[in-house]
């Protein structure tokens, strides 16, 4: 096992500048997800940190070891692909075995590793098929497998999951979690998926246009998110965002937006400043028009356990989630309550958290 350092990592493809100066530390056997839209930088981070990647400023170092000019297969690291990368001519044995065989190990070694990783992952009663006789989910896990035989110090997950449905996901986001438990080998893993980041993480990077916007924990960034861009981009369905002032209206401090005033609690801000409103789906809750925040509901979604509600107010339209099977219907004229201390307030301009 080791710790991974990245110390103002910059990377550039020609003029144009992808990775603007990143530096943040991951603990030895620490499970840490870079999470992030699409062209944020997040798997060029992992590509230059597997060695796939020419580093154009900074240091990354593995276990107190600057790695930067150092070839791919001596940072002793272990990469899942999104693809599954398989060999289709090889056994499940033989593509595990594959990294042993070209290090030379000896065939007892190679042997005992299989063995070992087959019977982590399941994969004992497959060992002897090939790639085409396999499931998504089942080569996944060779690949995994791969990885694992070569006792890395360092394992790295490329949106590993991308390609399998949404039900086999789910359990391999649990099996990749319990792996980590059992191996206690530090991980880096990149998705697009915050929910993924959410349930798997021991901390979380969040990134946006090359930079990093935040790092903490799932709880952490989904309580006290730093800026806009993270409040919004953890949390499904998202955080509501309401644009507006804050005023002071019956002797407390509401936040006005188009005529409708809301509640602001113990959130901070001061009077006349132009705000971004924050409030989470599953904080808002049905009251009557009279004693809450007036709305109308648009749309009704049941989902079984939860009932999934879009209504508007004033001119913002938001999303609210409630526990049980409220009896509304499109059309109905609702009041919104807002939980106390469940506000989060940005400055509009820049998006940063305006602390309570």
């Amino acid at each position: 096992m080791a710790s991974v350092s990245f110390q103002n990592v910059e990377k550039a493809f020609g003029s144009t500048k992808v990775i603007h100066g990143i530096g943040f530390d991951i603990h030895d056997g620490e499970f840490m997800v870079l999470v992030g839209p699409s062209g944020c930088g997040k798997s060029t981070l992992l590509r230059m940190l597997a060695g796939l990647e020419e580093i154009t400023g900074g240091t990354i170092a593995i276990d107190s070891k600057v790695v930067n000019d150092m070839e791919s297969k001596d940072r002793d690291i272990a990469m899942v692909f999104q693809s599954y990368a398989l060999y289709p001519h090889m056994t499940v044995a033989d593509n595990m075995a594959f990294s042993l065989k070209l290090r030379k190990a000896d065939a007892k070694t190679i042997e005992e590793r299989v063995a070992r990783a087959a019977k982590i992952l399941n994969l004992e009663p497959y060992l002897k098929r090939y790639p085409r006789e396999l499931s998504g989910g089942q080569r996944q896990r060779v690949a995994m497998g791969r990885a694992i035989v070569r006792d890395p110090k360092v394992f790295l997950f490329d949106e590993p999951l991308s390609n399998l449905d949404a039900k086999l996901r789910v359990a391999m986001r649990g099996e990749i979690k319990a792996l980590h438990q059992r191996l206690k080998t530090t991980t880096v893993y990149v998705t697009h998926d915050q929910v993924e980041a959410m349930t798997m993480a021991d901390r979380i990077v969040v990134m946006h246009d090359g930079r990093v916007e935040q790092i903490g924990t799932p709880l952490d960034l989904y309580d006290h998110p730093a800026n806009l861009f993270v409040a919004q981009f953890i949390g499904s369905p998202a955080m509501n965002v309401i644009e507006g002032t804050v005023r002071r209206a019956d002797g407390a401090r509401h936040v006005e937006a188009g005529g409708v005033f809301w509640p602001l609690g113990n959130a901070a801000g001061s009077d006349g400043q132009a705000v971004a409103y924050g409030v989470r789906p599953e904080h808002l809750g049905l009251t009557s028009a009279a004693d809450g925040v007036p709305a109308e509901i648009i749309v009704v979604e049941p989902t079984g356990a939860e009932t999934e509600l879009l209504v508007q107010a004033g001119a913002a339209q938001l999303t609210l989630v409630t526990h049980g099977r409220p009896q509304v219907n499109p059309g109905d004229r609702i009041g919104l309550a807002i939980e106390p201390g469940a506000v989060h307030l940005f400055d509009q301009k820049s998006g940063e958290r305006i602390a309570p």
